[in-house]
């Protein structure tokens, strides 16, 4: 009950913070934006018209698979493509709720449904048996879709994935980014629907980057506007997103057969890095790095050791069958 009571007080301060309501942005100004030249749209089942980009060498023997995380888009991949582009197809994607994709009014999210938009996006594209990279959310979408998939999974990469179950222990401090609280409680996800998210948003990219060096005003802007497109935010706190999703334990992953790379920031404030590594324990032969200096989104902040240590991970793999 007072927990209950503590975020309604802070969901309306949150309101208070804002100033005033924010409204939606029309796509075609945030396609002007924030999309570019590698930029594709199809429409897939349910109404959805999905933003994706598909670069790097097409001829590769190699192709990567990226699902970004919570509020985020692929613009959190650009480090990577930038590194990895002469050697590997890579494919990204935004998810529904996310980015530039387009949702129909009602639309529900769920980690099933999730999994269903790459898997519809990689038989679009023709896509051989691919490596699939998620970050936070987007990890568990990789590791669901290697559960449900696994003839289509070259390999996993993880990193700083959600969805290991572990209970959170009594007393422990709760160091999430504030929106997160929020979205616990039914009036914070009331009123998230409607108020400007930017007073939000710089202090948990401040959290989830762990560098205010690379918290720019660009960054901030691209979180806060992409997140006021149409059905966005009706999406982002509906309750139901996380679906009825089968009970997941340690055993759960034993499962999973592909190759797996396990990356974790220690300094992480949103996934606990125990969490995060947990994977590395529950995944048969999964191999696990983890960055002393790395937060929640290690291929940002740290994008020439984390792309490498991709890089040798990916040469490491049998030849495509």
């Amino acid at each position: 009950m007072f927990r209950s009571l503590r975020l309604a007080i802070l969901g309306l301060a949150a309101v208070c913070l804002s100033g005033c309501v924010a409204g939606d942005i029309p796509y075609e100004e945030l396609e002007a934006r924030y999309g570019g030249p590698a930029s594709r749209y199809v429409d897939l089942e349910d109404g959805l018209r999905v933003h994706y980009r598909d670069e790097g060498n097409p001829e590769a023997e190699v192709t990567l698979v990226m699902a970004h995380g919570f509020a985020a888009s692929l613009h959190a991949w650009e480090p990577w493509v930038e590194r990895l582009k002469d050697d590997y197809r890579l494919v990204s994607l935004d998810l529904p709720g996310h980015g530039l994709t387009r949702a129909p009014e009602g639309y529900q999210s769920s980690p099933e449904g999730q999994v269903a938009v790459v898997d519809a996006l990689a038989a679009e594209l023709g896509l051989p048996p691919f490596v699939l990279a998620g970050n936070s959310m987007g990890g568990g979408v990789a590791w669901r879709y290697a559960l449900a998939h696994p003839q289509k999974v070259r390999a996993l990469v993880l990193v700083n994935a959600a969805g290991w179950p572990s209970a959170a222990v009594e007393g422990e401090a709760d160091s999430r980014p504030m929106v997160f609280k929020l979205l616990e409680n039914p009036l914070g996800r009331s009123l998230l629907r409607n108020l400007d998210p930017r007073p939000l948003a710089g202090r948990g990219l401040r959290q989830a980057y762990g560098d205010e060096a690379l918290v720019t005003p660009e960054l901030v802007d691209r979180y806060v506007e992409l997140a006021r497109a149409p059905g966005h935010r009706a999406i982002l706190t509906d309750p139901r997103r996380r679906g009825a999703a089968a009970p997941v334990t340690p055993e759960t992953f034993a499962a999973i057969q592909a190759p797996t790379l396990v990356i974790v920031g220690a300094l992480d404030q949103v996934i606990p890095a125990e969490r995060g590594a947990g994977f590395a324990q529950g995944i048969p032969g999964a191999r696990l790095i983890t960055y002393a200096d790395g937060g929640h989104v290690p291929m940002e902040q740290l994008p020439d050791r984390t792309a490498q240590d991709l890089r040798v991970f990916l040469e490491s793999l049998p030849p495509a069958s």
